[in-house]
């Protein structure tokens, strides 16, 4: 283990004894584009049945480490230091973990996967074993509690369906960020909703109650004034604050509301189809079933227009199989469990727990 250039933040395992047995932790972290969170957990002893609630030792929440939303370097200032925290409060220190499982969104790739491993291996002792997966992975876990096999839709400030099947084939669709289409996400319908004001604006779109509620809600006069606040900040999240804005306007019966979010829920529900087509997981006849975890701010309830009981109806048309999760612990959690059934299942320390 290296001291890493932000080595300050863990000047708190100064005062602390090294670990021992009986005191092994695990970690795991759901990075995000809005916030960032990290729980700490005890290394658990093999059971049939998980303690319910787990024991949580620790909990830390920090802002957005997705490195092409903030950049490389804030994003790993932004990860070492939730789990530093984490670590802090549960009265803990990086000797006493055993396993860390980081799901980090913009992580789509190899060697996406291979850059943050090697700089763990930087922040953490040789024999604490790393685990790097996209965020969805840990969604996914926290309504499976911790089984990689299903598929998990989020929508969020971003949006991604990713699947795995239990012989360990995967696949995603949607998640390539806003430029690219993130269709169905917080950050697309609010970013809809203000090219629809704009084109009203100019006339070449109809007029709808998006104009006046979204002025409202941003202290503006204008939709001439939407330019210069879109563009001073940019961030997706800021962006997608918006939706309850477009949920409001569309539960008061306005048309051009209600069209985008019809839109967003046919391109949420298509992403899960898409998965579910690839990994053939209701089989080859279809009639298969499998979990379906749902989460995301944009899922949730909201009052007579509920947008995630409109994606699952529609997904359940061509897949009645599809078993909706409403998830009871957060992702952060999935993927604590998906460290410590990784560390269970491939480390010779982890039989010693059995």
């Amino acid at each position: 283990m290296k001291r890493y250039r932000n080595g300050e933040i863990w000047d708190f395992e100064r005062e602390m004894p090294v670990s021992r047995d009986g005191s092994d932790v695990i970690l795991g972290l759901d990075g995000g584009a809005t916030s960032t969170v990290c729980v700490c957990l005890p290394v658990m002893p093999c059971s049939e049945q998980l303690p319910d609630p787990l024991p949580v030792l620790a909990r830390a929440v920090a802002g957005c480490s997705n490195h092409n939303s903030v950049g490389e370097s804030a994003a790993r200032e932004t990860l070492e230091q939730v789990m530093a925290e984490a670590l802090s409060k549960a009265g803990s220190n990086r000797f006493a973990v055993r396993a860390v499982c980081l799901a980090v969104s913009g992580v789509n790739h190899p060697i996406d996967q291979q850059h943050i491993l090697n700089w763990l291996r930087d922040v953490f002792p040789s024999h604490v074993k790393l685990f790097v997966h996209n965020d969805a992975v840990a969604a996914l876990a926290s309504g499976t509690m911790g089984n990689l096999h299903g598929c998990v839709l989020i929508a969020g400030t971003g949006t991604i369906s990713y699947g795995f099947t239990e012989d360990g084939r995967e696949a995603r669709a949607a998640g390539a960020g806003p430029i690219l289409g993130d269709l169905g996400s917080g950050y697309g319908i609010a970013a809809q909703a203000l090219t629809a004001v704009i084109r009203a604006y100019d006339g070449r779109g109809k007029e709808s109650m998006l104009t006046s509620m979204i002025l409202d809600t941003l202290g503006l006069s204008s939709p001439d004034e939407l330019i210069g606040w879109t563009y001073a900040d940019p961030s997706w999240a800021r962006i997608a604050a918006l939706v309850p804005v477009v949920v409001s306007c569309a539960e008061a019966g306005d048309q051009v509301a209600n069209k985008i979010l019809l839109d967003s829920v046919d391109e949420l529900a298509a992403s899960v189809k898409a998965v579910v087509r690839r990994l053939e997981l209701c089989g080859k006849d279809g009639k298969g079933s499998f979990p379906l975890v749902m989460v995301g701010g944009v899922l949730e309830a909201n009052k007579s227009w509920d947008i995630g009981k409109e994606v699952i109806n529609c997904i359940l048309k061509d897949y009645p199989g599809a078993h909706p999760i409403r998830p009871k612990v957060e992702p952060a959690v999935g993927a604590a469990l998906l460290a410590w059934n990784f560390f269970m299942k491939e480390s010779e320390d982890g039989h010693r727990y059995c």
